[in-house]
């Protein structure tokens, strides 16, 4: 008992340092004041104390008493876009005027200290599963279907996203695509219209080339493997998920905060101008898969406060070193 009370104090204060840090940083530099919030979205996947860590923040800030408040758990990485979703809906049906969204994650708390090599990885049903070794030991555990359960997720995921954000020829070839599928059975040895990456075999569906959609992509940094498969099946370029595997390589993998660090790097390098459209793409536990999609109304500059300007001037970098 005294050494999971003990546990659990270093969680709060593992969170409380990193979550505070970062709003206060917040707040100073967009010159708001914590009571000006009127909807607090916080996401943490694996930590999930009583009271909330929404509830710790808007103690600690002396928030108004009538904020709209709201905690997220056992998401999986994905919840930073769930959470901008659900900050927005509360926004439109409240006017409450700003929001807050808070995508964290503690690590002490949930700290793996076995040998399971599948359990190692800091976060499908299955897919991302917490649960125990043979020794006992919690953590999160890896299945190898994971690719195989992203790709049918993220195959859900486009054909929804594609319609609200590809030019009408793109559209077209990809119905064409799904249309040619239903007619004619995968077996057929007619060649249905090639895919964005060249793939012109029977089996394989149209993918958009959703480049040109957005000028920019912030691909989930889970791992290595993840990423050269979304870049395969997406028929990206290396430049795309430069921003991504600069993540992977200084931080790691941050669950729900990965694809911000990678906004954040994009910005350290100047590179998002005005009209630039950037898609944020995310797995989660469950299994998820989630986009959000943003446009730059004026050009961003590069920020004087930035987790990536101690360092953005050496990537890209060899992610083999």
């Amino acid at each position: 008992p005294d050494a999971n009370c003990a546990t659990m104090k270093e969680g709060r204060a593992e969170a409380s340092a990193a979550m505070f840090a970062a709003l206060d940083e917040l707040f100073d530099k967009c010159r708001v004041r914590p009571k000006d919030v009127g909807v607090l979205v916080v996401n943490c996947s694996l930590f999930n104390p009583t009271p909330s860590l929404s509830a710790m923040i808007v103690n600690h800030y002396k928030m108004r008493g009538n904020i709209l408040s709201y905690n997220l758990g056992g998401m999986g990485c994905s919840a930073g876009v769930i959470s901008i979703d659900l900050a927005r809906d509360m926004l439109q049906a409240s006017g409450a005027g700003l929001a807050v969204v808070v995508s964290t994650e503690a690590v002490s708390f949930t700290w793996y200290a076995g040998k399971r090599r599948s359990m190692l990885i800091p976060n499908a049903f299955r897919s991302v599963y917490q649960e125990e070794d043979e020794q006992r030991i919690k953590g999160l555990s890896i299945s190898r279907d994971l690719v195989e359960v992203g790709g049918h997720a993220l195959k859900t995921n486009i054909t929804t996203l594609g319609p609200l954000v590809l030019p009408f020829s793109e559209q077209l070839l990809f119905f064409a695509g799904v249309l040619f599928r239903h007619l004619y059975p995968s077996k057929t040895s007619t060649p249905p219209p090639p895919a964005a990456n060249g793939d012109t075999s029977a089996a394989a569906p149209y993918i958009p080339d959703f480049k040109r959609a957005f000028e920019h992509f912030c691909m989930h940094a889970a791992s290595r493997d993840v990423l050269e498969h979304l870049q395969r099946n997406l028929g990206l370029r290396d430049a795309d998920l430069e921003a991504s595997r600069a993540a992977l390589h200084r931080f790691g993998n941050t669950s729900s905060s990965s694809i911000w660090y990678e906004l954040a790097y994009l910005e350290a390098k100047g590179r998002v101008r005005r009209g630039d459209r950037v898609w944020q793409l995310a797995f989660g536990s469950g299994f998820k898969c989630n986009s959000a999609v943003w446009r730059a109304v004026r050009r961003v500059r590069r920020p004087s406060r930035s987790p990536w300007l101690d360092c953005v001037d050496q990537y890209p970098a060899r992610m083999d070193a």
